[in-house]
């Protein structure tokens, strides 16, 4: 298994609004340093839109969270869809460093992490997804009646039993995740 972390739009103007969005930082803070350890990839996606709006990349809010400790050889990916995989160059990214699996994090819960990890899957892909690795926004999914923690079990159930030729999903806590062989 050749892994990826892959971090979803864990930005500055976002972390806040969600769901233990610092703790959940922090968490994946230290994924990313166990990630460089082994050697392998850090990838992070940041979600961009036009000038003007919420999600200009010249808006300091867009800015990946510093809690992250990014470091200069991780990479930053912009997005405009949540899928991390429309219009970018992350499959190329992954490609060419032979990765066959992407560990999973971010934001949101039910957006752009499921999205990304159902891309993932049809561009042949494993997944990792960190079960506590994700989260929606802090409110939930109140039109569905879901706290915040059910819409997190609600899409590891979900995803956890996706069918796809391409790949398959594992649920792992951030502490059992394992980039070295």
């Amino acid at each position: 298994m050749t892994a990826a972390l892959l971090i979803v739009d864990m930005q500055e103007m976002v972390v806040p609004l969600v769901w233990r969005g610092e703790e959940l930082a922090d968490r994946i803070a230290a994924l990313a340093r166990e990630a460089r350890r082994h050697g392998a990839p850090v990838i992070a996606l940041r979600q961009v839109g036009p000038a003007g709006t919420e999600f200009d990349p010249e808006r300091p809010g867009t800015r990946i969270s510093t809690r992250l400790g990014l470091d200069p050889t991780d990479l930053v990916v912009p997005k405009a869809a949540t899928d991390a995989f429309y219009r970018t160059d992350l499959a190329a990214l992954l490609a060419a460093r032979d990765v066959d699996t992407v560990v999973l994090t971010g934001l949101a819960t039910d957006y752009c992490v499921d999205a990304t990890a159902r891309s993932a899957l049809s561009h042949g892909l494993d997944v990792v997804l960190v079960r506590d690795g994700h989260s929606p926004a802090a409110d939930g999914d109140p039109v569905a009646g879901l706290t915040a923690e059910q819409v997190v079990e609600r899409h590891n159930r979900l995803l956890s039993t996706a069918v796809h030729p391409g790949g398959t999903v594992r649920l792992v806590a951030a502490a059992e995740v394992v980039f070295g062989r």
